[in-house]
């Protein structure tokens, strides 16, 4: 583990929706640290006013540092725009055939200012970037990627989330059937995937397209919090430039994942959120998708819908397939302890007591032993149920139709956005 380099990718400013006003350089670094994180993205780069403080950090090899803190540039583009669905292509009459509204997101690493400049002002042709971190354009994926490539080929471009309904490339509302249906010709330059909350690596080794891709992990954070920042990351071998990790996103070399268990994500489950009713995709199929409640379709999760494209049965593993870690962050394990949300002052007590003690949250989470926890005087719940969330035993209700999961200790419970 002395070779490990954990890295969180795709973050957000302030200057993003739905985020903390909160989130500075200053502030992300402190947390980072905190939580055991070595390489944070930048988020928003297509921001003007955070591309401005970006510009600010110190560069060494395509690694942009705050103090002694590295990062990478990154952001997250939003693409909506319509294309035929393949279904009806092959129509006699073209005016027949059917277009389908596609919402999908992209994460954008990107190797320097100077590039990232680039990119910026071929979007200033598209449309605007001053009104959200994470901006929308009226591109098709295929076309997206192509005037990446044009602008430079060190550029990374990877699927974001990418199960979720509305905004993931499989999405069950919005999405397609495939990458190649996305992608057309340029699929050869996507490299990767990201898994998102709501699936883990086990359940896209069951898509046969996946099997020549990377399937990395990072939190899409809206805040510096540890419960937020790292919830989901990628360990790469430890390296001092963005090519580095770009070369172990390309070939595969690097080490492994760390997830949340995929029913804390919103969408694991089929639901409607308004109506409090949500089922598994076997129960799903036989309420032929309609909710019980109101009658109206349900909101498709993702296991359902890893169900409906898989090729392999479940259990299948990739030859070449990465470990992966599932954990809750430690804020979690400890609210669950003690019986409070995960901000409560007894919570953070404690966090702050393990952090003193151990160092960082994530060797807290997957290296400290338990003779350490009770050599060092640690409540014996408290380290009980450190392992058993090391050891993938803890119980999770499902998320649906954009509620968090909920993990379980008999009928306690406490929810990741509390």
């Amino acid at each position: 583990m002395n070779n490990w380099l954990i890295a969180d990718l795709h973050i957000h400013s302030r200057y993003s929706r739905a985020c903390s006003i909160n989130i500075t350089f200053e502030n992300l670094v402190k947390w980072a640290k905190i939580k055991g994180i070595n390489l944070l993205g930048t988020g928003d780069f297509t921001h003007p006013l955070w591309f401005k403080e970006i510009q600010n950090l110190e560069e060494r090899n395509g690694f942009y540092y705050y103090k002694d803190f590295p990062f990478i540039i990154s952001g997250e583009i939003s693409l909506i725009y319509t294309q035929e669905d393949t279904h009806y292509v092959q129509s006699a009459l073209p005016q027949m055939r059917q277009r389908k509204g596609r919402r999908i997101h992209l994460v954008v690493l990107v190797p320097n200012l100077k590039i990232a400049e680039k990119i910026n002002s071929y979007f200033d042709t598209k449309g605007r970037r001053d009104y959200d971190g994470r901006p929308i354009f009226k591109i098709s994926g295929e076309e997206f990627v192509k005037e990446m490539m044009k602008i430079s080929p060190e550029i990374e471009i990877i699927p974001a989330h990418i199960w979720t309904p509305w905004f993931g490339l499989f999405g069950s509302m919005s999405g397609f059937d495939s990458l190649k249906e996305c992608f057309k010709e340029q699929i050869s330059n996507i490299h990767a995937i990201e898994t998102g909350m709501s699936s883990d690596p086990e359940m896209n080794w069951r898509i046969k397209e996946l099997e020549d891709k990377a399937i990395i992990s990072f939190s899409d954070a809206h805040s510096f919090w540890p419960f937020r920042l790292g919830r989901e990351a990628t360990i790469f071998n430890k390296t001092d430039s963005y090519s580095g990790i770009i070369e172990q996103i390309r070939n595969k070399t690097f080490i492994a994942t760390i997830e949340t268990e995929p029913a804390y994500g919103k969408y694991h489950y089929d639901g409607h959120r308004n109506c409090n009713f949500s089922c598994s995709p076997e129960e799903s199929k036989k309420l032929n998708g309609i909710c019980p409640v109101c009658k109206k379709p349900l909101t498709i999760g993702v296991d359902n819908r890893v169900e409906q494209l898989a090729n392999h049965e479940k259990g299948f593993k990739l030859k070449d397939a990465k470990s992966f870690y599932r954990l809750l962050p430690l804020q979690e394990v400890l609210a669950l302890t003690l019986g409070s949300s995960m901000q409560s002052k007894g919570v953070w007590s404690v966090y702050n007591s393990l952090i003193k003690e151990f160092g960082n949250e994530f060797n807290i989470l997957l290296n400290v032993p338990r003779e350490e926890f009770i050599n060092k005087n640690v409540d014996d719940k408290i380290t009980e149920l450190i392992i058993r969330n090391r050891n993938e035993k803890i119980k999770v209700k499902p998320g649906f139709d954009g509620e968090y999961g909920k993990a379980m200790i008999g009928e306690r419970q406490v929810t990741l956005n509390e």
